[in-house]
């Protein structure tokens, strides 16, 4: 296999499936009666909560580090990254048998270091900056020789991604709506590229929170747009759009939608309480979408990314 070089095909998202089937989890899809009455919308839940290291963020790091040549594995798998990627790119490595070069920022929750080092990776601690994360992972990247593995600016963790969505239609069949949450964008484009490939007329919805807005507001400019404040709750959409992944969003994204932080919680709230499972708020964001503009889902069959369960514990908003 090879690195992909432009928008993955639908061919190298069947691919990328394949290839990663050993080194990830094919989730279960759940629905619940009570949230079904409540929101007036058939609801499939897609829980990425139950995935390896917690999140769908495996599907990416594992395609990426798959398509390396032998050379470039054995020089190990960098990134850098506060919680999910951090993970999925050390187990990549540790399921690979190469190492890992983590960058994590000082502020980063103790339990995502603790599990990062649990597999076996290197952790290079920064300053709680953007600036910072890259110059020290420039440094690691010099020092190893090792390939730096980007959250979702990269085809190749676009496709692994795209690889959620995939399952998901394959179990449930055709829907109205399918929507995940959106951060930098990663599974956002995947989704999209699966669900226009598999099913043209289908609708694709992304939701965010209201703080950090930036692909509502580039989708509906047509121009690349950024936060100026990442105080949300839903840390894990913290991130802005890149070129990559904008590029997809702008052609196969129907709408964005934006939610309050009180949404967020509610959601989140509301699905541990009636499912009975632990998410953390970045995918809470999708159901408080529906929650939210009810008269976009009433009577519709709609297919929810559930991204995440990675919660610290001593930290819940409810």
């Amino acid at each position: 296999m090879k690195k992909i070089e432009t928008v993955p095909t639908w061919e190298d998202i069947k691919e990328s499936h394949l290839a990663i089937q050993s080194m990830i989890h094919r989730t279960p899809v759940l629905t619940n009666t009570a949230i079904n009455e409540l929101t007036g919308a058939e609801l499939y839940f897609k829980c990425e909560n139950f995935q390896k290291v917690g999140a769908f963020k495996m599907r990416g790091a594992s395609n990426a580090a798959r398509r390396l040549t032998e050379e470039d594995k054995q020089r190990g798998l960098a990134t850098h990254s506060s919680g999910n990627h951090a993970q999925a790119v050390a187990l990549s490595a540790k399921m690979l048998g190469v190492p890992a070069y983590i960058v994590m920022p000082d502020v980063s929750p103790a339990i995502k270091k603790a599990a990062t080092a649990g597999y076996g990776a290197e952790i290079t601690e920064c300053e709680n900056s953007l600036q910072a994360r890259e110059s020290t992972l420039q440094a690691v990247v010099d020092r190893t020789g090792a390939t730096f593995i980007h959250p979702f600016d990269n085809y190749d963790v676009i496709a692994g991604q795209a690889t959620c969505a995939k399952e998901l239609l394959e179990d449930v069949g055709e829907l109205d709506i399918v929507m995940s949450p959106v951060g930098g964008g990663g599974l956002m484009s995947g989704t999209a590229l699966t669900a226009k490939y598999m099913y043209p007329e289908i609708t694709v919805y992304g939701g965010e929170p209201e703080i950090v807005d930036d692909a509502a507001r580039s989708l509906a400019s047509g121009q690349l747009q950024k936060n100026d404040r990442i105080d949300t709750i839903a840390d894990g959409l913290r991130t802005n759009l890149s070129d990559k992944t904008f590029e997809i969003i702008k052609d196969k994204v129907d709408k964005i939608f934006t939610v309050s932080e009180e949404a967020i919680i509610k959601a989140m709230r509301l699905t541990w309480e009636r499912m009975k499972i632990i998410i953390e708020p970045s995918c809470a964001v999708p159901l408080a979408v529906v929650m939210s503009y009810p008269e976009f889902f009433k009577g519709k069959k709609v297919g929810l990314i559930l991204t995440g369960g990675n919660v610290d514990l001593g930290k819940l908003p409810f």
